[in-house]
């Protein structure tokens, strides 16, 4: 993947205010697409350092991803990080695939942002990233239930994102 050549596209993109289609330049770019991915739109910024993308729509039904209008501000890795968070959330939620427990998918998305195993065209973010992804990771992963069948379905992966943390330590 040439990044030199991506940048350049998007800030073209940026240039024109044309965010929307960037992002859609983005996930073409980078295999992200779904057939239950609905579109982008845009969201509140939360602030210059900050940003929030959310994947809305029902469970089994499609999903649009809402982005920030500063989203190609930050730094690309990032930036496609958080994206392809949010379009393995269209995944979950697509009929016949529909992950119901909130925390799972969480789990899933975070883990995925630390190991590239749906996406692995996507590049890696710095070590503070990995290790604030990480913390989220296990986050949902406590939030599962002490002991519960999803704990026990997501141990080696639990495992492996705390053998992450502590090699970035």
């Amino acid at each position: 993947m040439n990044f030199e050549q991506i940048n350049l596209h998007l800030e073209a993109y940026k240039e024109h205010d044309q965010i929307l289609d960037a992002a859609k330049f983005l996930i073409h770019s980078f295999e992200l697409e779904h057939e239950n991915f609905a579109g982008f739109g845009f969201r509140e910024e939360l602030s210059p350092t900050s940003m929030l993308l959310t994947a809305e729509g029902e469970l089994g039904g499609p999903q649009k991803v809402m982005i920030p209008r500063n989203l190609f501000d930050f730094d690309l890795n990032l930036v496609l990080n958080m994206v392809a968070h949010e379009m393995l959330h269209v995944r979950q939620k697509a009929p016949g695939h529909v992950i119901e427990d909130k925390n799972e998918r969480e789990f899933q998305a975070y883990y995925e942002m630390l190991f590239h195993k749906v996406f692995p065209q996507v590049p890696e973010v710095s070590d503070f990233h990995k290790k604030f992804f990480g913390n989220k990771a296990l986050e949902y992963y406590r939030r599962m239930g002490e002991g519960s069948e999803l704990q026990h379905k997501y141990a080696e992966g639990k495992t492996e994102v705390e053998h992450l943390i502590h090699s970035l330590s």
